[in-house]
C-alpha cells in the first residue's frame, strides 16, 4: 500500500485526526511486515516468578495496608474507554440478518436476569410495545433494537463503564458505580476520602460527569465516603488507522476511514499525568455483585499491603546507597533483596566490579517505576499471562504477554504458552514517584516495539487493529515487576453480555 491508496477525502480525514499521512503509511507497513513476536523463555509459576503468600505473609501485608496505606495519596485507576460493542456482538448480528441462533436463544431465556431489563421494558413501553408480550410470541427484532440501537438504549453504542451490570431489587448498577463500591473498601485515606481515575471516549466524557454527578452523593451518604472522580480521554494523536480482513483500510457505511483508538497501552499517557503514591489498576468489566465483594476488598488489601512492603524495603535501600557510605555487607544484602525478592538478575560480572560500579548498577536497578501484579490460576480465558521473556539488549525480566504477541507457528514457542498456569486478570497495584517523592516520566520505560495486530469488530465486522504496546504489557516492560498469586474469585470479567449470568454477577440465591 502507498499513498496511492488513499483518495482526496481520505488525505484530509487523516489530517483531521492529527496523524500525517507518513505516520499512517508507517501503520500499513506495520501490518504489512507484522508485530514483532515476544520471545519467551518459560512460563511464570509458583515458585519461579510468581510469588503464593503465605497466611502469615497475608496477615503481615494486611498490617502494611492498615497502617501505612491511608497515609499514601492512592487513586483507583479504570480504563473505561472501550464501547460495549463486542459485549453485544452475537445479538448485534442477530438484529442485522434477523437470524436466531443458540446465542441469542440463551440470551432470551434469560433475559429478566438482566439488571437492564426494566429499562428495557420502558423503552419499549414508549411505542406501546409490551416486552412480555413479544418475549411470548419470539419476537426478538423489537426488543433487541430497543436494546441496541442509537434512538433507544443504545447499548451497542456506549461505553462499557455505562452498562447496566447488577441488579439490586429494583435498582441496579453500571459497571461504573460498582467501581465507586469496591474503591470505597479498600483505596481510600483516613480522611474518609477515596479517588477515581477513569478513562473514557471522548464523545462520553460529558454524560459520565453528569451520571457521576447524579449519583454521587447517594453513594457518599451510603458508603460514608467522599469521591474525587476525575476523568480522562485517550488522545486522538495515538489512534491507528484500521484494516478489514483483506488487509485493505477497513471503511465504514459511508466510505470514510476507521481510525480506532490504539488500544489501552496510550492509556501510559493519561497514567503519567497522575499525581499519586500508589495507582490501582483494574478493568471496567472487573467488578461483581456486592453480596461477593468482601473477597475483593479482602484481597487488594493484601496486594497494597505486599507493595508498600516492598517498595519501602526499596526506597530504604536507594536512600542508603545515596547517602551512607556504601559498605560490602550493604552491597550483598541489596543483592540478595535483589535476586531473592525481585527475582532480578545481576550480570555475571558484578561480583567482581569495583564498589562504586556495583552501587552505580544497583541504583539503576532500584530506581524504576514498580509494579505489583495479581496472577490467577489459568482457566482457558482468552488474554495475556506471565512469562519469563528475553527483551533485546535488556536480557531475561518478566513480562505480562498477550496471546496475540506470541509466534504459534513457532512449535517452541507455542509449548511455553500451553504450560502457561496463571492468567493475567489486570489488577495491579503500582507506583509511579521515585524514592524522593517526585514522579517518574513513565514514558521512559516502554518497550516502543511491543506493538501487536489484534482483531476486533465494528457494527458485526471483523477487523484487524494496530495497537500500541499495551498498558501492562510494553508500556511497563522496564518497570520493575512482581508477580502474587491471587484466587480466581479476584477475576469475573464481563466480555459477552450473558457473562453477566454468572454467578458473581447475579444476586446470592
Amino acid at each position: 500500500m502507498n499513498s496511492s491508496t488513499f483518495n482526496k477525502k481520505d488525505i484530509a480525514q487523516i489530517a483531521e485526526t492529527g496523524h500525517r499521512l507518513d505516520q499512517i503509511e508507517s501503520h500499513l507497513q506495520q501490518f504489512k511486515q507484522g508485530a514483532p513476536f515476544a520471545r519467551l523463555d518459560r512460563p511464570c509459576t509458583v515458585g519461579d516468578g510468581i510469588r503464593a503468600l503465605s497466611a502469615d505473609e497475608r496477615q503481615a501485608c494486611r498490617k502494611a495496608n492498615e497502617t501505612r496505606g491511608a497515609q499514601k495519596k492512592r487513586i483507583k485507576f479504570v480504563p473505561a474507554s472501550g464501547a460495549a460493542t463486542r459485549m453485544f456482538k452475537k445479538l448485534i448480528a442477530a438484529l442485522n440478518t434477523r437470524q436466531s441462533s443458540s446465542d441469542t436463544a440463551f440470551f432470551f431465556n434469560h433475559i429478566q436476569k438482566f439488571a437492564f431489563y426494566e429499562d428495557l421494558k420502558t423503552s419499549l413501553f414508549q411505542e406501546s410495545l409490551a416486552l412480555e408480550t413479544l418475549l411470548a410470541h419470539a419476537d426478538q427484532e423489537p426488543i433487541l433494537r430497543h436494546l441496541l440501537t442509537r434512538n433507544h438504549l443504545n447499548y451497542a453504542g456506549l461505553p462499557k463503564g455505562l452498562i447496566k451490570f447488577h441488579a439490586y431489587g429494583r435498582e441496579s448498577r453500571t459497571a461504573f458505580e460498582e467501581h465507586l463500591v469496591e474503591a470505597a473498601g479498600y483505596a481510600g485515606c483516613r480522611d474518609n476520602t477515596c479517588a477515581l481515575h477513569f478513562t473514557v471516549p471522548p464523545a462520553h466524557k460529558e454524560r459520565f460527569i453528569s451520571f457521576f454527578n447524579e449519583i454521587r452523593a447517594g453513594y457518599e451518604t451510603r458508603y460514608k465516603t467522599s469521591f474525587s472522580v476525575d476523568f480522562s480521554i485517550q488522545s486522538a494523536g495515538t489512534d491507528t488507522l484500521a484494516l478489514d480482513m483483506e488487509n485493505q483500510p477497513f471503511r465504514l457505511a459511508d466510505g470514510r476511514l476507521l481510525f480506532r483508538p490504539g488500544g489501552h497501552g496510550a492509556l501510559i499517557h493519561n497514567l503519567n499525568d497522575l499525581d499519586a503514591d500508589i495507582v490501582l489498576i483494574k478493568n471496567i468489566d472487573n467488578v461483581v455483585h456486592e453480596n461477593y465483594i468482601a473477597d475483593i476488598i479482602e484481597w487488594e488489601k493484601i496486594l497494597c499491603g505486599y507493595f508498600i512492603s516492598l517498595q519501602d524495603q526499596i526506597f530504604n535501600f536507594l536512600n542508603q546507597l545515596h547517602h551512607q557510605p556504601v559498605t560490602g555487607p550493604l552491597i550483598d544484602q541489596i543483592a540478595g533483596f535483589l535476586t531473592d525478592e525481585m527475582d532480578i538478575a545481576l550480570p555475571e560480572n558484578f561480583q567482581s566490579a569495583d564498589m562504586k560500579d556495583q552501587q552505580k548498577h544497583l541504583i539503576r536497578l532500584l530506581d524504576r517505576p514498580l509494579r505489583v501484579c495479581g496472577m490467577v490460576e489459568n482457566t482457558g480465558a482468552p488474554g495475556g499471562g506471565p512469562f519469563w521473556t528475553h527483551i533485546p539488549g535488556h536480557g531475561l525480566s518478566r513480562q505480562i504477554v498477550e496471546t496475540a504477541q506470541i509466534n504459534m507457528d513457532e512449535a517452541g514457542q507455542k509449548s511455553i504458552l500451553n504450560r502457561l498456569t496463571h492468567f493475567n486478570p489486570v489488577d495491579l497495584v503500582c507506583g509511579v514517584k521515585n524514592w524522593k517523592g517526585k514522579p517518574f516520566d513513565l514514558r521512559k520505560f516502554v518497550d516502543h516495539g511491543a506493538v501487536f495486530i489484534s482483531s476486533k469488530s465494528e457494527n458485526g465486522r471483523d477487523l484487524k487493529a494496530l495497537e500500541l504496546p499495551g498498558l501492562w504489557n510494553g508500556a511497563m516492560a522496564f518497570w520493575n515487576t512482581v508477580f502474587v498469586e491471587v484466587p480466581a474469585i479476584t477475576f469475573n470479567p464481563v466480555k459477552e453480555v450473558t457473562d453477566l449470568l454468572g454467578p458473581r454477577h447475579q444476586p446470592a440465591s
